[in-house]
């Protein structure tokens, strides 16, 4: 989970200043999290509780008002009486990886991706961008397989998995829909070598960067292990103590206690190498900052 915080904190500097290189100071001054970071973590708080996503997102969502939610969002958030409203915007696919790190068999993965997103996402396109991205965390995690992984999404998804990051990114532009969003952030993991590489492929393609960022690096970090530490240490820096308590509770509790350097994981990974870190910043991360 750490991995899909980290990659909204980065990308989060380039969403409205779209870049189309690999060749970027990681963790930007003025980087901070955004509500991908928020809404993940709440549905962390609620699979850690009850498994009341609504409740979760409304609560922690409501907590922190301005780290730039969609319009309908916003609206959802603040109504007395909040509805489904039809959406197929990433953010469904956005905000879903713990469930990916959390359940252990594919129809409960899917199952519980459908229901964080169909209190608002309710669009099929909206819910299949949920379900893709949660399916390909807990494939990436159990089995560190490109192939199937890639086989399995386009066998239940339909999405169109055989391009490159050098095909999209010429052309590519900004985008919120799951359709414009899942694939294309699927891919830059699928041309990795790296978490970091996996990151900066998402990004370089100039979209909507804060969200391919954490839809890839999720995915990322669960195929390649935990995250290096230097990128975990921004993690911690950005993120309020209450955020990162949620966290820490949530990696604790699902077997990735490397991911926040306290111990041993529950179930050890098979060896993939992390990258290298070299880009990482100094100590001025803009913490706690949003949007």
């Amino acid at each position: 989970m750490i991995g899909a915080i980290a990659g909204d904190i980065i990308g989060s500097i380039y969403e409205h200043d779209p870049i189309k290189t690999k060749d970027f100071f990681l963790f930007h001054p003025q980087c901070c999290f955004t509500d991908d970071t928020v809404l993940t973590i709440a549905i962390a708080k609620a699979i850690l509780d009850d498994r009341n996503y609504f409740k979760a997102l409304r609560e922690i969502g409501r907590k922190y008002p301005y780290v730039g939610y969609g319009g309908s969002f916003i609206h959802w958030l603040r109504s007395t009486a909040p509805k489904p409203y039809n959406s197929w915007g990433n953010g469904s696919a956005m905000r879903v990886s713990p469930v990916g790190f959390a359940f252990d068999s594919v129809d409960t993965v899917l199952q519980e991706a459908a229901h964080t997103a169909e209190m608002s996402h309710n669009h099929s396109e909206g819910v299949k961008g949920a379900q893709a991205t949660a399916l390909s965390v807990y494939l990436a995690r159990t089995t560190q397989d490109k192939t199937l992984i890639k086989r399995e999404v386009v066998d239940l998804f339909g999405y169109d998995l055989n391009r490159t990051v050098e095909d999209i990114r010429p052309s590519y532009e900004f985008d919120i829909s799951c359709q414009g969003t899942v694939p294309e952030a699927l891919i830059a993991f699928l041309d990795s070598d790296s978490y970091e590489d996996a990151v900066r492929n998402a990004i370089s393609l100039g979209g909507d960067s804060d969200t391919l960022a954490c839809i890839t690096g999720g995915i990322a970090e669960a195929y390649y292990g935990p995250v290096a530490p230097p990128i975990q240490n921004k993690v911690k820096e950005c993120l309020t103590e209450d955020l990162w308590q949620i966290t820490e509770q949530f990696c604790r509790r699902y077997g990735m206690q490397k991911s926040i350097g306290i111990g041993t994981p529950i179930a050890e990974r098979p060896s993939h190498t992390t990258g290298h870190t070299g880009h990482v910043s100094g100590d001025s991360a803009g913490q706690n900052r949003h949007r």
